[in-house]
């Protein structure tokens, strides 16, 4: 099966397919397969492929879609899953040796429900080791290469779903987001990242990194796929005590309602300090076009947002240590370095200090909201930089100089301390051809307003539709 247009590899676009028989899962799954074998060992975007699987779960999505019973828009639809979510039977290493040979004996929440949704398993992706860092250089598996040029990184540590999705390796991904991990690698690789509300996606199943600050959402080609995959895994479990919502809500239904009457806060502070000159004249840019169609656009004030880092540093590290423990004093030499140092790193970190992190993270977090009480949404930059070389230890942000880890991160963390929707969508190139990434970030619950300002600027602009030259 060869696709007339890359651009076409989305939910959307497939669905309507898939339902009217015109193409058969049996096919799009091998096409994708195919895809997989051919551009996965330049990319190195997944740590095991199901073939097998894939294969039987799209004879039998087929077989239903032949008798009528047809499910809805992911049925027959080829995704993956970060290498972080439990799969039956399958190994879920987290990016690690520690898991290298783990396997569950129960999917994750999400897992089954995308599976009872019709989803087809192509695989599980790379990512930073057990989703402790930004750059997705894993020292057990590789690192995974960014589709617009093999020398630079793609940002983690959803970076392999990112790439897979990008490259058309797969429709769409569930990545799993505590500092940016979503929407990191969603900007640098130009594709959409969706990190919904705390607790609005189930962590039932899903290894943890800091439990406080774990968000679950997709990774995809478009807005539109992204409100298709939310609305799918979606809804409290009964399993995570901070879930809420119904499972099957529908997220679409405002998708098309346009700028018109959304007010739009843009903070200046924090947000767009140290930013390289392409990427603040993408985003702002990108700003602008929601003004001029229909968006009320308008500066808003963050004091407290320069503490982000620290609190967000603190409270991973004590959260992580807690899950990590047995094996931090039982197998140390098993963790890459810069993993094995953090963890040693947090050994030092007091209750009192962790206290302290949590009591400011929710001053900060009234800030945050009282800032969403003047406005619908806030816009800004994803990512301070476009996606750095795979060497790069710092970045240039004109004179001056930031380690790249801190800087991948700086722009995204306040999203997961608040616990608020945020969305990364792309929004322009850079000469080195490059993506950026525009982040809208919503009021708490409310990411039918995020999808719809995200799929209007999408819309609007040429970004979706374009495709890395060398996966053609």
């Amino acid at each position: 099966m060869q696709f007339a247009n890359n651009s076409d590899l989305t939910i959307a676009r497939l669905a309507p397919l898939l339902r009217r028989k015109k193409i058969s899962p049996v096919e799009l799954t091998r096409a994708f397969l195919a895809r997989i074998e051919r551009l996965n060992p330049g990319l190195n975007s997944f740590i095991t492929v199901t073939a097998e699987l894939a294969l039987a779960q799209a004879r039998k999505a087929e077989k239903e879609i032949a008798c009528g019973d047809y499910r809805g828009a992911l049925h027959g639809m080829p995704v993956c899953l970060k290498d972080l979510f439990y799969t039956k039977g399958i190994r879920t290493t987290a990016g690690s040796r520690i898991l290298r040979n783990f396997v569950p004996d129960a999917d994750a929440a999400v897992v089954e429900r995308l599976y009872q949704a019709g989803a087809v398993l192509l695989g599980k992706t790379n990512l930073h080791e057990f989703a402790y860092g930004a750059t997705n250089l894993n020292p057990h598996f590789g690192p995974t290469r960014n589709p617009w040029a093999a020398g630079y990184m793609t940002g983690g540590s959803s970076g392999g779903s990112a790439a897979a999705v990008t490259a058309g390796l797969a429709v769409a991904s569930l990545g799993s987001d505590t500092g940016g991990s979503i929407r990191i690698p969603a900007a640098a690789c130009g594709c959409v990242g969706f990190k919904p509300t705390y607790g609005r996606v189930p962590l039932c199943g899903v290894i943890p990194l800091a439990p406080s600050l774990d968000h679950a959402g997709p990774i995809t080609r478009s807005v539109h796929d992204a409100a298709l995959m939310l609305e799918a895994v979606a809804g409290a479990d009964g399993c995570d005590p901070a879930g809420f919502g119904e499972p099957g809500e529908c997220f679409t239904q405002d998708l098309k309602k346009g700028l018109a009457g959304l007010r739009i806060g843009v903070p200046r502070q924090y947000f767009f300090d140290r930013l390289q000159g392409k990427v603040r004249q993408n985003v702002l840019a990108a700003i602008s076009i929601l003004e001029q169609n229909g968006a009320e656009c308008a500066e808003v004030d963050l004091r407290l947002t320069d503490g982000t880092a620290q609190l967000a540093g603190e409270i991973t590290l004590a959260e992580a240590l807690l899950f990590h423990w047995k094996w931090v004093k039982k197998r140390p030499n098993d963790y890459g370095e810069d993993l094995r140092l953090r963890l040693k790193e947090g050994i030092e970190i007091s209750a009192l200090t962790y206290l302290r992190a949590q009591e400011w993270r929710r001053a900060y977090t009234r800030e945050f909201e009282g800032a969403l009480e003047a406005v619908d949404l806030l816009a800004a930059p994803t990512l301070p930089v476009a996606a750095p070389k795979l060497e790069d230890q710092e970045v240039s942000l004109g004179r001056t100089r930031e380690n790249v880890r801190l800087a991948l991160l700086r722009l995204t963390r306040p999203g997961n301390l608040t616990g608020l929707p945020a969305i990364s969508v792309p929004c322009g190139f850079t000469s080195e051809g490059l993506p950026s990434g525009l982040q809208l970030i919503g009021r708490r619950g409310d990411e039918r307003t995020v999808l719809r300002a995200a799929y209007a600027y999408e819309q609007l602009t040429p970004w979706h539709e374009m495709f890395p030259p060398d996966m053609e």
